[in-house]
């Protein structure tokens, strides 16, 4: 019986292309037609000392945005579609919301206001790859408050 007979050879071509196509996926993935993102972790800051309450956006110019919860040492992980999955590359604005509701009238603040809108925060970030050393310096100076402070509303039930 002759083992390279036509048949033999025809598996052995499916076998060596199924193999490379399987060695090509391993390298280059399958993609999930999602924009590239890289993983992205860092702390926030404010005068000196880790911010641990809140979480981060991270808004890029022309995709979803990345955002990251505050922990212990005011550490944070980004994530856009899975968790930690990271952020796009890019220049992206950030914004830093670090607020507690205290019922319906009243609002804890852990840093001045401007930070919740990237507009205003004065805070940037580039990503051109992955990275583990982002700091976010925050400041209370220029702010009519210089440590956290309760925002207190109207009750609008009331006459």
């Amino acid at each position: 019986m002759n083992v390279f007979s036509r048949d033999s050879h025809h598996w052995q071509e499916r076998i060596l292309w199924g193999g490379g196509a399987f060695f090509l996926l391993l390298v280059f993935g399958c993609g999930d037609g999602r924009p590239q993102r890289v993983p992205i972790s860092g702390r926030v800051l404010i005068d000196g000392q880790p911010l641990e309450i809140g979480f981060i956006q991270v808004l890029p110019n022309a995709n979803r945005a990345a955002s990251g919860n505050l922990g212990p040492g005011g550490r944070f992980i980004l994530t856009t579609f899975d968790q930690d999955d990271g952020c796009v590359l890019g220049r992206h604005r950030v914004a830093v919301i670090a607020k507690k509701d205290l019922g319906p009238t009243a609002i804890q603040w852990f840093t001045p206001k401007k930070y919740i809108d990237p507009a205003s925060s004065g805070l940037e970030i580039t990503v051109n790859g992955p990275r583990n050393d982002v700091e976010l310096h925050l400041t209370w100076k220029g702010s009519e408050h210089h440590k956290p402070f309760i925002e207190r509303f109207a009750d609008e039930e009331q006459p």
